[in-house]
């Protein structure tokens, strides 16, 4: 995470950036249906997920949107998703990380748990 928010942070135009906003899915112990998961298998649909990144990023105050998809089988605590998004206002930056983050678990990544 901090890999990225230091790429952000080398842009030319990050004086326009009032704030980063990052998430980071980290593999959990139980799915969402409470059974025991030991492992996932994830992988990355990199086209839809540059799809959306272009279009969250064509958002008003968007300065940039970074995303890293660990993919191959992760054991429970493994970082899964990473996203940060920088911006100049709150409202504009947490309603972006909401939305894009939503679309790439729907139409960027797939996972199988295993128990």
């Amino acid at each position: 995470m901090n890999a990225l928010i230091a790429r952000i942070r080398e842009r030319e135009d990050f004086h326009r950036v009032g704030m980063i906003l990052c998430h980071n899915g980290v593999v959990r112990g139980t799915s969402r249906a409470g059974n025991t998961v030991s492992a996932v298998d994830v992988s990355a649909d990199w086209e839809a997920i540059n799809a959306i990144v272009a279009e969250q990023k064509a958002r008003p105050g968007i300065t940039e949107i970074l995303v890293e998809v660990n993919e191959g089988r992760l054991e429970v605590g493994d970082d899964l998703l990473a996203i940060v998004v920088a911006g100049d206002i709150r409202e504009h930056v947490i309603a972006v990380l909401t939305d894009t983050l939503n679309a790439i678990k729907a139409r960027g990544t797939r996972k199988r748990e295993h128990g």
